[in-house]
Protein backbone atom coordinates (compact mmCIF):
# COMPACT_ATOMS: atom_id res chain seq x y z
CA UNK A 1 0.00 0.00 0.00
CA UNK A 2 3.06 2.23 0.93
CA UNK A 3 3.84 2.13 -2.85
CA UNK A 4 0.20 3.02 -4.20
CA UNK A 5 0.23 5.90 -1.83
CA UNK A 6 4.32 7.59 -3.35
CA UNK A 7 2.77 6.60 -6.59
CA UNK A 8 0.12 8.53 -6.25
CA UNK A 9 1.36 11.69 -4.52
CA UNK A 10 3.83 11.69 -7.86
CA UNK A 11 0.87 11.50 -10.05
CA UNK A 12 -0.51 14.63 -7.46
CA UNK A 13 2.45 16.26 -7.90
CA UNK A 14 2.11 16.93 -11.69
CA UNK A 15 -1.29 18.48 -10.83
CA UNK A 16 -0.14 20.49 -7.80
CA UNK A 17 0.92 23.88 -7.10
CA UNK A 18 4.73 22.99 -7.42
CA UNK A 19 6.95 24.07 -9.84
CA UNK A 20 8.12 21.94 -12.40
CA UNK A 21 11.51 22.69 -11.40
CA UNK A 22 11.04 21.19 -7.77
CA UNK A 23 9.44 18.05 -9.51
CA UNK A 24 12.27 17.97 -11.70
CA UNK A 25 14.68 18.72 -8.69
CA UNK A 26 13.46 15.48 -7.15
CA UNK A 27 13.92 13.12 -9.51
CA UNK A 28 17.03 14.18 -11.15
CA UNK A 29 18.10 13.68 -7.61
CA UNK A 30 16.14 10.36 -7.04
CA UNK A 31 17.42 9.26 -10.06
CA UNK A 32 21.28 9.84 -8.98
CA UNK A 33 20.46 7.72 -5.95
CA UNK A 34 19.29 4.92 -7.51
CA UNK A 35 21.53 4.65 -9.82
CA UNK A 36 24.67 4.06 -7.97
CA UNK A 37 25.06 1.95 -5.12
CA UNK A 38 24.04 3.61 -2.28
CA UNK A 39 25.52 2.70 0.59
CA UNK A 40 28.37 5.69 -0.22
CA UNK A 41 29.61 8.63 1.31
CA UNK A 42 27.62 10.99 -2.02
CA UNK A 43 24.56 8.47 -1.98
CA UNK A 44 24.06 9.05 1.63
CA UNK A 45 24.95 13.28 1.19
CA UNK A 46 22.51 13.32 -2.02
CA UNK A 47 19.81 10.98 -0.17
CA UNK A 48 19.85 13.74 2.91
CA UNK A 49 19.93 16.77 0.38
CA UNK A 50 16.84 14.97 -0.92
CA UNK A 51 14.80 15.40 2.63
CA UNK A 52 16.41 18.85 2.86
CA UNK A 53 16.27 20.35 -0.08
CA UNK A 54 12.53 22.13 -1.24
CA UNK A 55 12.25 19.36 -3.61
CA UNK A 56 9.43 16.96 -4.01
CA UNK A 57 10.13 13.52 -2.45
CA UNK A 58 7.55 11.76 -3.98
CA UNK A 59 9.27 12.22 -7.46
CA UNK A 60 12.49 11.36 -5.75
CA UNK A 61 10.65 7.88 -4.49
CA UNK A 62 9.73 7.26 -7.72
CA UNK A 63 13.12 7.70 -9.36
CA UNK A 64 15.03 6.08 -7.01
CA UNK A 65 12.91 3.24 -7.58
CA UNK A 66 12.84 3.36 -11.16
CA UNK A 67 16.54 3.97 -11.70
CA UNK A 68 17.29 0.69 -9.15
CA UNK A 69 15.69 -1.49 -11.82
CA UNK A 70 18.34 0.01 -14.51
CA UNK A 71 20.81 0.15 -12.90
CA UNK A 72 21.89 -3.37 -12.73
CA UNK A 73 21.96 -3.50 -16.29
CA UNK A 74 23.78 -1.08 -16.61
CA UNK A 75 26.68 -2.01 -14.11
CA UNK A 76 28.38 -3.32 -17.13
CA UNK A 77 28.96 -0.10 -18.72
CA UNK A 78 29.30 1.87 -15.29
CA UNK A 79 32.42 -0.73 -15.03
CA UNK A 80 34.37 0.26 -17.95
CA UNK A 81 33.33 3.94 -17.45
CA UNK A 82 34.92 3.36 -14.02
CA UNK A 83 37.80 1.78 -14.88
CA UNK A 84 38.57 4.33 -17.33
CA UNK A 85 38.30 6.94 -15.21
CA UNK A 86 40.25 5.44 -13.03
CA UNK A 87 43.30 3.99 -14.33
CA UNK A 88 42.94 5.05 -18.10
CA UNK A 89 43.79 8.90 -17.55
CA UNK A 90 47.02 9.06 -15.97
CA UNK A 91 47.49 12.15 -14.97
CA UNK A 92 44.22 11.77 -12.17
CA UNK A 93 46.03 8.51 -10.63
CA UNK A 94 48.60 10.87 -8.28
CA UNK A 95 45.09 12.32 -7.54
CA UNK A 96 43.04 8.79 -6.31
CA UNK A 97 45.96 7.96 -4.31
CA UNK A 98 46.02 11.22 -2.39
CA UNK A 99 42.57 10.69 -2.17
CA UNK A 100 42.58 7.57 -1.29
CA UNK A 101 44.60 8.15 1.47
CA UNK A 102 42.10 11.40 3.11
CA UNK A 103 40.30 9.71 6.24
CA UNK A 104 36.96 10.61 4.70
CA UNK A 105 37.36 9.37 0.94
CA UNK A 106 37.41 5.72 0.97
CA UNK A 107 33.76 6.40 2.54
CA UNK A 108 32.55 7.49 -0.83
CA UNK A 109 33.90 4.27 -2.33
CA UNK A 110 35.26 6.40 -5.48
CA UNK A 111 37.93 3.27 -5.97
CA UNK A 112 35.27 0.76 -6.88
CA UNK A 113 34.70 1.24 -10.61
CA UNK A 114 31.11 0.37 -10.39
CA UNK A 115 30.51 3.15 -7.83
CA UNK A 116 33.06 5.53 -10.17
CA UNK A 117 31.32 4.65 -13.40
CA UNK A 118 27.23 5.21 -11.85
CA UNK A 119 28.51 8.34 -10.23
CA UNK A 120 30.24 9.69 -13.38
CA UNK A 121 27.71 8.33 -15.73
CA UNK A 122 24.68 9.30 -13.49
CA UNK A 123 26.41 13.19 -13.02
CA UNK A 124 26.56 13.29 -16.97
CA UNK A 125 22.20 12.22 -16.89
CA UNK A 126 21.69 14.38 -14.61
CA UNK A 127 20.98 17.47 -16.66
CA UNK A 128 18.94 16.00 -19.41
CA UNK A 129 16.55 14.09 -16.95
CA UNK A 130 15.72 17.14 -15.16
CA UNK A 131 15.04 19.25 -18.54
CA UNK A 132 13.11 16.38 -19.62
CA UNK A 133 11.11 15.89 -16.48
CA UNK A 134 10.93 19.32 -16.22
CA UNK A 135 9.36 19.58 -19.91
CA UNK A 136 7.00 16.36 -19.20
CA UNK A 137 5.41 18.47 -16.22
CA UNK A 138 4.83 21.32 -18.48
CA UNK A 139 3.47 18.73 -20.99
CA UNK A 140 1.09 17.25 -18.65
CA UNK A 141 -0.18 20.01 -16.53
CA UNK A 142 -1.17 22.11 -20.60
CA UNK A 143 -3.59 19.22 -21.79
CA UNK A 144 -1.42 15.76 -21.66
CA UNK A 145 -3.24 14.71 -18.62
CA UNK A 146 -7.04 14.79 -19.85
CA UNK A 147 -5.37 12.54 -23.14
CA UNK A 148 -3.99 9.85 -20.60
CA UNK A 149 -7.36 9.99 -18.65
CA UNK A 150 -9.22 8.34 -21.87
CA UNK A 151 -6.35 5.49 -22.57
CA UNK A 152 -7.82 2.09 -21.83
CA UNK A 153 -5.00 1.09 -19.15
CA UNK A 154 -5.84 4.29 -17.15
CA UNK A 155 -9.09 3.15 -16.81
CA UNK A 156 -8.52 -0.57 -16.24
CA UNK A 157 -6.25 0.36 -13.13
CA UNK A 158 -8.55 3.14 -12.40
CA UNK A 159 -11.32 0.29 -11.76
CA UNK A 160 -9.16 -1.89 -10.20
CA UNK A 161 -9.86 -3.53 -6.41
CA UNK A 162 -6.65 -2.46 -5.59
CA UNK A 163 -6.99 0.93 -6.64
CA UNK A 164 -10.58 0.82 -4.56
CA UNK A 165 -9.21 -0.35 -2.04
CA UNK A 166 -6.35 1.67 -1.34
CA UNK A 167 -8.55 4.76 -2.12
CA UNK A 168 -11.14 3.27 0.92
CA UNK A 169 -7.92 3.01 3.41
CA UNK A 170 -6.79 6.20 2.51
CA UNK A 171 -10.11 8.10 3.17
CA UNK A 172 -10.61 6.23 6.81
CA UNK A 173 -8.65 8.73 8.10
CA UNK A 174 -9.64 12.28 6.92
CA UNK A 175 -13.42 12.12 7.95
Amino acid sequence: MIWLKIISKFIKAFRSGESPGQIAGGFGVGFLIGIMPFWTLQGVILFILLILLNINMAAGTVAILLASLFAYLLDPTFHSLGYFILTGIPFLRGFWETLYNIPVAPLSRFNNTVVMGSFIGGLVLFIPIFFGMKKLVVAYRSGLEERIKKWKIVQVIKGSKIVRLYEKTRDIGSE
